[in-house]
C-alpha cells in the first residue's frame, strides 16, 4: 500500500518534472493539474499547506527536499532566463521564483531554512550538447546513498552553503553522464578539475553515491599510483559513504579491516541501521578493501556476477538494475592490477554490455595519459589497460579528476579510445576557507617592497626564503623546525584559551621535501635528527631562539591575520605550552617520520587515521602527489620539477587550515640549481599560480552559452593553456596536444601577443614599421593611474602618449611579421572585424617609461628619440615564444581607457577615456643575448623586438555573445608544443 509520504513524493515529483526547463509557476495549479492523473489519496496532499506541513518537520536530506532543492537551484543559477529581470544566485532571484510560484510566506521561510540561496559562484562547466536523464522525476524513489552521504556531511559540521555548493557541482557532473537504464550504451568522459587538497574526493564520492541512486551498478576508482594513496581513497569512500553495514555485511565487529581505526571504534563511519537491502534499497559489495587491492578472484568470480530479477530483460531494465547489489573498486593504477581486473571482468556471464559502469581517475594526469608519441601505435602500460576497460565496457563513464588538468586536455581527442574529456570538463570553485597558491603570493599588488606588510602581503606574512648556502649550513632547516615547536605551542594555547577541547588540533605536521633519493632521504633524517637533539627547547639556548622568533615573526603576523583566534600577548605567555609542544612532537624520542614507500626507512607510521601525528615528514614522490599531509603547518621545500603539473601537486601545504591559517609558513628556496641554470621556486609558484588561474578564466569566459548551444567544445580546450614562466612548461612534452584557433573576440581584455620573429630581418622590418608610431607620441611622459577602490591599492606609472586611427593601427598589425604568424592571426580578424563594423574609432597608444635612476633608455628612428626598454627572454624551446610580456600593473589604465573598468580617480587618465577607444601599450624588449650589444643608446634595429599588448573597446562585442571560432587539425607528430593560441600573460 502506498504511503502518504510516498504520494505526498509522487506528486512533487511530477510537478517538478513538468516544471522542469520552464518558468516558475503557480504551484497550487500545478499540484492540482497533477493530481487528477493519481489515486484519489493524492487529492490530500495538493494543497500549498499540506507541503508547509511535510517541510516544517523535514531534515535538509529529505527526498522531498532533495526533489526542490534541485529544481529551486535550477531557477537561481539560470543565467538570464526569459522569465526573470534579477542576477542569478541572489536572494531577489529566490523571492522573485517564490513570487512567481504563488506561495505564502511561511512556505518561503521553510524553504530558505532547509534550501539558502548558493551565492558562490557555481562550477564552470565546457560541454558538449548532452540528453537531459538526471531528472526530479528519474530520482523519484530512487534517492539513499546521496542523502546519507549529505546528512554525514552536515553532522561532521559542513556549512550548510558547502554541502549546496557540492550538490550543485555533483549534479553538474552526473547529468552529463549516460543513463543507466537507457536502451542505447553511450560512453561519456569528461573531467573535473579542482585545487590541489581541496576537496575533490567529497566531490567524486557525491559524483559516485548519486551514480549508485541513479543505477550505476560497477564503480571502479582508479586510487592512485601508490598503496598508500589507495588504501587512503579505500577508507575515505568506506567511511563516508558504503557505511559500517556493507562493510561487516554478517561479520562481526571485531573482523573488521577497520577493527584497529579509532574513527571505526568511535563510530564515526556512516551507518544505516541495517544492511540497506533490508531497508528497501541495495548494498554495496565492496571489491578490495583497505589492506587489500584488487587480486584475481579465480573460483570467486562470481562476486563480479550481477543477479537478474528478470531474467529474460537486459540488467539495464529498471526492474532488474535498481533491485540488484552494486560492486565497488578501489584499484591502484598499476599495469599487473589492472590486467587482473580486465581479465576476471572478461571471464564473467553477465554480459559486459549490459553493466552501467563509473570509472573515476583520481588525479588523472598521473599514469593514465598515454605518453607513447602519435606516430607509435603501442599505448604506455596504464593507460593501455585503461583504455581496454573502456573498450569491453560499452556502457562505462570515464571522469578524471585532477588540480592539474593540463595533461588531459591535451589528450589526442580524435583517439576514441583513450580518455579525452571529450564530453565535459568542469571547473570547481575554489572552495571557502582554502589556502592555495594564491594566498602565499601578492597577485596585482602594486605596492612597493617597502611598502609591503604582514597585513598586506601574503608573501611577507607567509614565506620565508632557504638561503643559497643550505646544503652547508643548517641555520634555515633549524629556524624551520623552531617555527614549527613555536606553532604548536600556540595550537595548544589556543585550545586552553579558545575553550577548545583537547586533541581539537589532531594532528600537526611539518614537511620536508628536499628530493625523491632515499639516500638523500637517510641522510637528511640524520641531519634533522642531529639538530633536534641539540636544540634545547626546554633550556635557556632553546628559549632564547624561540622568543626572538614569536617576537619577530609569530606575533606580528598574527596580530593581523588570526581571524579572531587567541595569540598569546608575549612568549612568557606562551612559554608553558613550547615544553608540551616540543614533548608531543619528539615522543618515542623520533620526532622524524621518513614517508617515501621504502620501508628500510620508515622511522614511524604516518598513518593519520590511527593516531594523531604530531611529526616532522620527510619525502619524496610519496609527498609530492595526492596524499594528504593532515595537519601542515611548516613547509621546508628544495625540491625542483621541469613542468607547472608536477610543481604544483608538490605544493601539499595548499588545503583548509581551521584555526591555523595564520601560522602556516613556507620555507622555500629562491635559487636552487636545475640543469645549468639557477631557478627561483617561489617565482615558479607565482608563474604556475598565474597558468592556473588564467586556464580557469578562460574556461569560465567560454562556458557562456551563446543561443543555447556551447561556444567551444573540450575538443578546443588545449589552446587556452597559458605558460608564464619559459622554463616551466604546462605537463610533460610528450603530453601536450594543440588545436587550432581562428578567431579571439576579446572585447576590453587584456591580449599579449608573444611569437616574436627571431630573424634579424623580421625584426628590422617590425622596428620600422613601430618607429612612426613611437616618434608620434607626445614629447614628454605623462603620469598615469588607476586606484582599484576594493583593494584600496593604485596602480601609477609614466608614459608617453598618443592616438592612432583605427585603421591606421590595423595597418601596421597587418604587415608585421611573426614567428609563427597563427599566434596572431585570430586577435588580428577581430581587430579587422571592429574596424570595418566602427566597432573602434581609435587606439591610445601608451609607451610606459621606467622611474628615476632605475631607467633604461635606448633612442630608436631617425630623431633618436630616447624610449625605456624592457629586459623578457624567450622560452628555452624550439619555438621561441616569450612568456609574459606586459607589466601588470600597466593594465588598470589600459582597461579603463578601453571601458572595461570604472572610473580611475586619476583626471589624467580619465582625460584619454572616450567611446568606442581601445588602448595598446608598447614594449620595446631587448633580450639577454643582445644586452651587451649597445651603448646603453643606440641599437641594431634587428636586435629589438617591439612588443605589444592590447585591450579592444569593452564594446566592442559581437551580436549574439561569441567569443571564439575554431578550426580543428588532426594529430600529427609534430603537434606536440608548449605553446598556446592564447596567452594572456
Amino acid at each position: 500500500m502506498t504511503t502518504p509520504y510516498e504520494l505526498r513524493l509522487e506528486l512533487h515529483c511530477a510537478v517538478l518534472a513538468d516544471l522542469d526547463g520552464s518558468r516558475p509557476k503557480s504551484l497550487e495549479k500545478a499540484l492540482a493539474y497533477q493530481v487528477d492523473d493519481m489515486a484519489p489519496e493524492a487529492e490530500a496532499h495538493a494543497t500549498e499547506a499540506d507541503f508547509q506541513t511535510a517541510l516544517s518537520s523535514a531534515h535538509a536530506t529529505d527526498r522531498l527536499v532533495e526533489l526542490w532543492r534541485r529544481q529551486l537551484t535550477t531557477w537561481d543559477y539560470a543565467e538570464a532566463p526569459v522569465w526573470s529581470t534579477t542576477s542569478p544566485r541572489t536572494d531577489e532571484r529566490r523571492a522573485e521564483v517564490y513570487g512567481l510560484l504563488r506561495i505564502e510566506r511561511v512556505t518561503c521561510t521553510l524553504l530558505d531554512e532547509l534550501i539558502p540561496v548558493v551565492k558562490a559562484a557555481g562550477p564552470v562547466v565546457i560541454s558538449d550538447t548532452f540528453r537531459p536523464w538526471y531528472t526530479p522525476e528519474s530520482q523519484r524513489s530512487r534517492s539513499y546513498y546521496w542523502p546519507a552521504y549529505r546528512r554525514l556531511l552536515t553532522d561532521k559540521g559542513w556549512p550548510a552553503q558547502a554541502v549546496a555548493d557540492l550538490d550543485t557541482a555533483t549534479d553538474r557532473v552526473v547529468e552529463r553522464l549516460s543513463d543507466p537504464t537507457g536502451e542505447e550504451a553511450y560512453q561519456s568522459k569528461g573531467l573535473v578539475v579542482g585545487y590541489v587538497q581541496s576537496g575533490k574526493t567529497a566531490n567524486f564520492t557525491g559524483v559516485i553515491a548519486k551514480a549508485f541512486d541513479a543505477g550505476y551498478r560497477l564503480v571502479i576508482v582508479l586510487g592512485g599510483t601508490i598503496n598508500t594513496l589507495r588504501a587512503q581513497t579505500q577508507r575515505r569512500l568506506d567511511m563516508e559513504l558504503v557505511g559500517r553495514e556493507n562493510i561487516l555485511h554478517g561479520s562481526t565487529e571485531s573482523e573488521s579491516d577497520y577493527a584497529d581505526d579509532p574513527a571505526w571504534r568511535e563510530g564515526r563511519f556512516l551507518g544505516f541501521g541495517d544492511l540497506p537491502s533490508a531497508l528497501g534499497a541495495f548494498d554495496i559489495v565492496r571489491m578490495t578493501t583497505r589492506d587489500n587491492d584488487y587480486k584475481s578472484l579465480l573460483q570467486g568470480i562470481t562476486a563480479l556476477e550481477f543477479h537478474k530479477h528478470k531474467p529474460g530483460r537486459p540488467l539495464y531494465d529498471p526492474e532488474n538494475l535498481h533491485g540488484c547489489a552494486a560492486r565497488l573498486m578501489v584499484v591502484k593504477k598499476n599495469k599487473t592490477v589492472l590486467a587482473k581486473l580486465v581479465k576476471d571482468l572478461g571471464k564473467i556471464k553477465t554480459p559486459l554490455d549490459q553493466i552501467p559502469v563509473l570509472i573515476i581517475d583520481d588525479e588523472s594526469d598521473e599514469a593514465s595519459v598515454n605518453t607513447t608519441k602519435p606516430e607509435v601505435e603501442k599505448r604506455s602500460a596504464i593507460n593501455e589497460q585503461i583504455a581496454k576497460l573502456l573498450k569491453m565496457l560499452p556502457r562505462s563513464q570515464y571522469v578524471g579528476y585532477t588540480a592539474t588538468p593540463f595533461a588531459n586536455v591535451f589528450v589526442d581527442p580524435s583517439d576514441t579510445e583513450d580518455i579525452f574529456p571529450k564530453d565535459f570538463i568542469l571547473s570547481l570553485p575554489r572552495p571557502a576557507g582554502y589556502m592555495g597558491a594564491r594566498d602565499f603570493h601578492d597577485l596585482d599588488s602594486a605596492l612597493e617592497p617597502g611598502e609591503r606588510t604582514f597585513a598586506n602581503s601574503n608573501e611577507k606574512a607567509h614565506v620565508r626564503v632557504i638561503g643559497a648556502d643550505a646544503d652547508d649550513d643548517d641555520t634555515c632547516l633549524q629556524e624551520a623546525m623552531d617555527m614549527f615547536v613555536l606553532t604548536a605551542a600556540v595550537k595548544l594555547y589556543r585550545e586552553r584559551v579558545d575553550g577548545l577541547e583537547d586533541g581539537h588540533f589532531e594532528h600537526h605536521t611539518m614537511l620536508v621535501h628536499e628530493s625523491v633519493r632515499t639516500n638523500n632521504h637517510r641522510e637528511l633524517h640524520d641531519r634533522i635528527l642531529g639538530l633536534w637533539d641539540n636544540a634545547g627547547y626546554t633550556g635557556p639556548r632553546g628559549h632564547a631562539r624561540l622568543r626572538k622568533l614569536f617576537e619577530t615573526d609569530i606575533a606580528p603576523v598574527s596580530a593581523v591575520r588570526a581571524d579572531g583566534h587567541a595569540v598569546p600577548a608575549t612568549y612568557e605567555e606562551l612559554m608553558p605550552f613550547v615544553g608540551v609542544a616540543a614533548m608531543r612532537i619528539g615522543r618515542d624520542g623520533n620526532p622524524v617520520i621518513v614517508v617515501n614507500g621504502d620501508k628500510d626507512l620508515e622511522t614511524g607510521e604516518a598513518d593519520f587515521d590511527k593516531r594523531p601525528i604530531w611529526k616532522i615528514l620527510i619525502g619524496g614522490q610519496l609527498l609530492a602527489r595526492g596524499f594528504t599531509v593532515e595537519g601542515l603547518t611548516v613547509s621546508y621545500f628544495r625540491r625542483r620539477a621541469g613542468n607547472a603539473s608536477s610543481l604544483m601537486q608538490m605544493g601539499r601545504w595548499f588545503g583548509f587550515r581551521r584555526g591555523y591559517r595564520d601560522l602556516v609558513r613556507l620555507y622555500l628556496g629562491r635559487s636552487e640549481a636545475m640543469g645549468d641554470k639557477e631557478i627561483d621556486l617561489y617565482a615558479a609558484f607565482h608563474a604556475l599560480c598565474l597558468d592556473e588561474e588564467s586556464f580557469r578564466g578562460e574556461l569560465e569566459r567560454y562556458a557562456v552559452l551563446v543561443d543555447g548551444y556551447p561556444q567551444i567544445t573540450p575538443a578546443q580546450v588545449p589552446p587556452l593553456v597559458s605558460q608564464h614562466l619559459p622554463w616551466l612548461k604546462p605537463t610533460s612534452p610528450n603530453k601536450m596536444y594543440n588545436a587550432r584557433l581562428e578567431l579571439v573576440r576579446s572585447a576590453g581584455r587584456w591580449e599579449e601577443p608573444t611569437a616574436y620573429p627571431q630573424k634579424k630581418a623580421s625584426l628590422v622590418r617590425n622596428t620600422e614599421l613601430w618607429v612612426p608610431v613611437l616618434e608620434s607620441l607626445d614629447q614628454e611622459a605623462s603620469t598615469y593611474a588607476y586606484h582599484f577602490t576594493e583593494e584600496n591599492t593604485v596602480h601609477r606609472y609614466r608614459a608617453l602618449t598618443g592616438t592612432l586611427p583605427a585603421d591606421g593601427l590595423l595597418s601596421v598589425l597587418g604587415r608585421l611579421e611573426w614567428e609563427h604568424p597563427r599566434h596572431f592571426s585570430p586577435h588580428l580578424r577581430y581587430i579587422e572585424e571592429i574596424t570595418k563594423k566602427g566597432l573602434v574609432e581609435d587606439w591610445v597608444v601608451l609607451a610606459p617609461q621606467h622611474a628615476g635612476a632605475h631607467g633604461k633608455a635606448l633612442r630608436l628612428g631617425t630623431e633618436g628619440r630616447r624610449y625605456s626598454w624592457f629586459e623578457r627572454d624567450r622560452r628555452r624551446d624550439r619555438h621561441g615564444l616569450f612568456g609574459a610580456v606586459s607589466d601588470r600593473k600597466h593594465r588598470g589604465v589600459a582597461h579603463r581607457i578601453a571601458g572595461a573598468l570604472g572610473h580611475s580617480g586619476d583626471p589624467t587618465t580619465e582625460s584619454l577615456v572616450a567611446e568606442r577607444r581601445g588602448a595598446l601599450v608598447l614594449y620595446p624588449i631587448v633580450e639577454r643575448l643582445h644586452r651587451d650589444a649597445f651603448d646603453g643608446e643606440r641599437i641594431d634595429p634587428g636586435k629589438v623586438v617591439l612588443a605589444f599588448s592590447f585591450v579592444a573597446p569593452a564594446a566592442a562585442r559581437s551580436a549574439n555573445g561569441q567569443v571564439v571560432q575554431f578550426t580543428t587539425i588532426s594529430p600529427t607528430a609534430d603537434a606536440i608544443i608548449d605553446v598556446t593560441e592564447i596567452n594572456h600573460g
